[in-house]
């Protein structure tokens, strides 16, 4: 099939991989314009165009699909479908009607639940048992669009956003290929059932250690890698990367009495044992080898 392929980060570039190996022929790349990234601010291409110059593929950057030249691009390859994954433009009603067989999306949960930005932070943090891909007709709407498709995955306990992004992306791959090949009916969404998935900023990351324990613990889950569950400590920022439930007790916020080598600290109720930590401009390290290094005793109180 003669594809047009929309996205910008890793988990749309698992899908153009998957695409790729089905044998489709990708007629036109288009991902977001290059950012600055790292710590000289370069501009750096994303993870598509890296993987579409690899293999050889047309790429367009466009600022917005707004303009005449951008759909002209897109009605010129002359594609079967658009594939659209995280890739960050809004679609006009112009373009989804362009490809003969419309534009098709890859979202990464179970729609009608989070619409949206972030369904897989907001899944982790509403405590969801299980969240999916589905592969949706794109509408106008956001994210309001036909089902084709609909695989669901358990959320693990102590599963972090990073490592389920990475188990959805490759199930989005696996799902959009099925979807092609097979060109299941649409069914509809309930609009009655959605929830908005809305956009996660660093402001909300930070840890209010009043609340309980488990809720605490979603917080440190969803936030890893980005944009990370932050406390500080005597004024120092500590972002926390993982962590778990335990049966302990005390004033929110202070380090219980434990073991050496670990971090226990009290919540609003119950307390978490945190596993991994960075200090700020510094690597994730297991709690062992961080208090090596930055001495934490019992009775420290975090957020202060």
């Amino acid at each position: 099939m003669k594809l047009i392929f929309a996205g910008t980060p890793a988990f749309a570039a698992t899908a153009l991989s998957a695409l790729i190996a089905a044998g489709h022929e990708i007629m036109l790349v288009l991902t977001q314009p290059d950012r600055p990234a790292g710590r000289g601010l370069k501009p750096a291409p994303s993870e598509v165009k890296k993987l579409a110059q690899r293999h050889g593929l047309g790429v367009e950057q466009p600022l917005t699909l707004k303009d005449a030249a951008a759909q002209a691009s897109i009605a010129h390859a002359d594609a079967d479908a658009m594939i659209v994954a995280a890739y960050g433009l809004i679609l006009p009603k112009a373009v989804l009607a362009l490809p003969r067989l419309g534009c098709i999306n890859i979202h990464a949960s179970l729609l009608p639940r989070w619409r949206g930005a972030a369904p897989i932070q907001r899944a982790i943090l509403a405590g969801d048992a299980e969240t999916g891909i589905t592969i949706m007709q794109m509408d106008e709407g956001l994210d309001t669009g036909d089902m084709l498709l609909r695989r669901a995955t358990p959320i693990g306990s102590e599963e972090t956003a990073g490592e389920l992004h990475d188990r959805l992306a490759a199930l989005g791959g696996e799902l959009i290929v099925q979807a092609l090949q097979h060109r299941p009916a649409p069914i509809k969404q309930d609009a009655a059932l959605a929830t908005y998935a809305a956009k996660i900023t660093k402001e909300e990351a930070l840890i209010d250690w009043r609340r309980d324990a488990l809720s605490i613990q979603r917080q440190v889950r969803a936030y890893h890698p980005f944009p990370g569950a932050l406390t500080t400590l005597n004024g120092e920022r500590i972002k926390l990367a993982r962590a778990r439930v335990v049966a302990l007790a005390g004033a929110p916020g202070v380090v219980c009495a434990s073991a050496p080598g670990a971090l226990v600290i009290a919540c609003g109720s119950g307390a978490i044992e945190v596993t991994q930590l960075q200090r700020a401009g510094g690597k994730t390290m297991p709690t062992a080898a961080f208090l090596a290094g930055f001495a934490i005793a019992p009775g420290a109180q975090f957020g202060s």
